[in-house]
């Protein structure tokens, strides 16, 4: 998967040029309305007021949208990380199901697993990274589930392998299920869709003012909650950087580390 140009660039270091960029078409919009008065000065300037609230408001509309696509996505994100937690938790417990002799080997091979995952997350956006990680993951699965399967032929083990099989299961489906859900983000033509509603509402705005000085502070304030919005829409986006992060999820699976320092 090829990541967009919004994927590129952490949020914050987006926020702070569009800021400056949003005042600074206001301004060009308050500068080509003055330009107008010059050209045509027998014209009452009256402004714009129902196209420019009709604008705003559709840029609301598609500022509450697209924040709500965010947050779904965000937060099915976390829930999926404690979905895996406690898959992969289980069925480190229930290796104990087993005799020692292939209790040690599934438990040797999960503490491997365990890092792979953990890995996932913390390589961050790099997808070289994270396609390696999901190969070694694949990898130690297929052994897992290999070693679960030799054992469920014999007798001794069936209760064991009926309840291994379906925490297994679960343990590897959900890893094609977290990679889905980590790729469906936002789509790119949504935020610039948006982005462009956002600039044409500053530049309208500028040109609607009435009166022959702009009032800096309502400049300034619709600049600034603008950009905070658009920040947190691509910030919940993108949960491996910023400061609207997935960290502390992922500390619940970095905890099952405990699981093989304890009853060794």
């Amino acid at each position: 998967m090829q990541p967009n140009q919004f994927d590129l660039i952490p949020a914050f270091y987006l926020a702070f040029p569009f800021l400056f960029f949003l005042i600074f078409i206001n301004w060009l919009g308050y500068k080509f309305k003055n330009r107008h008065i010059r050209k045509f000065p027998g014209t009452e300037h009256v402004g714009i007021g129902p196209t420019e609230g009709s604008l705003l408001g559709l840029t609301a509309l598609m500022l509450s949208f697209t924040f709500g696509m965010s947050a779904s996505k965000f937060e099915t994100r976390r829930q999926l990380i404690i979905s895996e937690t406690n898959e992969i938790g289980t069925t480190i417990l229930r290796c104990d199901l087993y005799p020692d002799s292939i209790r040690n080997i599934l438990r040797a091979d999960l503490k491997n697993y365990l890092e792979t995952r953990i890995d996932y997350f913390t390589v961050k956006d790099d997808e070289i990274k994270i396609k390696n990680t999901l190969v070694r993951a694949d990898s130690i699965s297929t052994i897992i589930w290999n070693t679960v399967a030799t054992a469920s032929h014999d007798p001794k083990n069936m209760i064991a392998s009926q309840q291994m099989v379906p925490s297994l299961n679960g343990m590897i489906d959900i890893v094609t299920t977290r990679e889905g859900t980590r790729r469906a983000m936002v789509p790119g033509m949504v935020l610039i869709v948006l982005c462009i509603l956002v600039i044409v509402s500053a530049f309208l705005s500028g040109y609607g003012s009435k009166s022959l000085e702009r009032n800096k502070v309502l400049v300034l304030a619709f600049a600034v909650m603008t950009t905070l919005a658009l920040y947190l829409v691509i910030d919940l986006d993108k949960p491996r950087q910023g400061f609207v992060n997935l960290n502390s999820s992922e500390q619940l699976l970095e905890d099952l580390r405990g699981l093989f320092t304890e009853n060794k």
